[in-house]
């Protein structure tokens, strides 16, 4: 007898397991089936424009030695770029805000503590946000239009905040990897090779070698007969799609 019930205790036990796998599918489905009809929101990696031109961007979040000397190079050849700036990095080096919009580059907004931002609840991300805003606002006199991502990491989410402030997520499509340590050659080659008109390049204001690969870069860019602008001589601010590559498309 006492046999019996437990084979039925035991039957019992894994009649209900079996219940809990199938609910617990069953919800995975439905959200699976959710999510796959949501439209992933995808940042400006590039702009398609019969213009020869592209964007230089340098990120900034640790360390400033090299910064003064990046844009002496720049303005050795008439060119302009857009620095990516934190807002630890505004905080530590609020003279340096000021002297890169004076001498005519575009600041962009790089979050306030260059954390993973989706990995954070809405209302962090959007202090991430809007606190570096308001710190370069309070420099510059203007709120920056264009948002880069901490290890290039967004999301649906960070791009619908963006969206509602007016700004604009922006990525790349040559990426100079200086970041690497590697050499003034190497970091030349990873950007000169993706050179297309409406590239958007990646660097790093205090990368070990940027400043001996900068001119190669500028030199190529020259050679191309195109120039170096600012993002907002590049990226279209109304009136575009974004196709699945990243790839901003004016409409006609």
């Amino acid at each position: 007898m006492f046999l019996v019930v437990r084979k039925r205790t035991a039957f019992a036990l894994i009649a209900l397991v079996l219940v809990l796998i199938a609910a617990v599918a069953l919800v995975s489905a439905e959200i699976t089936s959710e999510a796959v009809g949501v439209k992933r929101l995808v940042p400006v990696y590039s702009v398609a424009t019969e213009d020869n031109k592209v964007a230089l961007t340098f990120d900034a979040s640790w360390g400033a030695d090299k910064t003064e000397k990046i844009m002496d190079i720049l303005e050795e050849y008439g060119f302009k770029a857009t620095f990516f700036l934190t807002g630890i990095w505004v905080d530590e080096y609020p003279e340096l805000v000021k002297e890169i919009n004076d001498r005519g580059h575009l600041i962009g907004n790089h979050s306030a503590n260059h954390k993973h931002l989706n990995e954070l609840n809405a209302e962090t991300l959007q202090s991430e946000i809007d606190v570096t805003a308001e710190k370069i606002k309070a420099i510059t006199g203007y709120a920056p239009s264009y948002f880069r991502a901490p290890f290039g990491e967004y999301d649906n989410k960070m791009i619908n905040a963006l969206t509602t402030r007016g700004v604009q997520c922006i990525q790349w499509s040559a990426d100079s990897l200086d970041w690497k340590g590697i050499t003034a050659a190497e970091i030349t080659e990873n950007v000169v090779s993706k050179l297309d008109k409406g590239a958007i390049v990646l660097c790093h204001n205090n990368s070990d070698h940027i400043t001996e690969a900068l001119p190669l870069i500028l030199l190529a860019i020259k050679n191309k007969g195109m120039s170096a602008v600012r993002l907002d001589e590049l990226v279209y601010k109304e009136g575009y799609t974004i196709d699945s590559t990243g790839k901003q498309i004016k409409n006609q």
